[in-house]
């Protein structure tokens, strides 16, 4: 199975994850950058990239509740499009990420995590969330029951 990267790309924070050649997700990193600075989240990612040799990246695609691409949509793809610049070899998928902070913060609830602890890795594990439902999909078709099977190669 080839390894992937999930990004869960924020305002503020970019949480990552990635998997192995089994396709089991691990969470990473939660990268904290200062408001809007997308640079230094895409140096950070690149040279992230560059040390594992991933070539497969899954983002995170924030939807509207209506199902359509808003204002944040255009952020992340122009982060992508960014991305793909820096790493002319890497493949980049997108991923519907609805819930996924919903379902990660109850992962860590169940796990025991405290509200202040989740706070500051909800990223991270919502990066796990999206890349698993990826897999998932990729592999055998199913899919998180309010996940439209939204992903697609660009």
């Amino acid at each position: 199975m080839d390894k992937y990267v999930g990004l869960d790309l924020g305002t503020t924070t970019l949480g990552i994850s990635s998997s192995d050649i089994l396709g089991i997700v691990h969470p990473k990193e939660n990268f904290v950058f200062e408001k809007g600075n997308y640079k230094k989240a895409l140096e950070h990612i690149s040279s992230f990239l560059k040390e594992g040799n991933y070539v497969n990246v899954v983002i995170g695609l924030p939807l509207q509740i209506d199902r359509q691409e808003g204002e944040r949509c255009a952020s992340v793809r122009r982060f992508a499009s960014d991305l793909k610049n820096i790493c002319e070899n890497i493949n980049i998928f997108f991923c519907d990420e609805s819930y996924s902070t919903i379902e990660a913060r109850e992962r860590l609830k169940d796990c025991g995590y405290k509200e202040d602890k989740i706070k500051k890795v909800i990223d991270m594990y919502s990066a796990v969330v999206i890349l698993e439902d990826f897999i998932r999909s990729k592999e055998n078709g199913t899919k998180r029951k309010w996940n439209h099977n939204l992903w697609w190669r660009w």
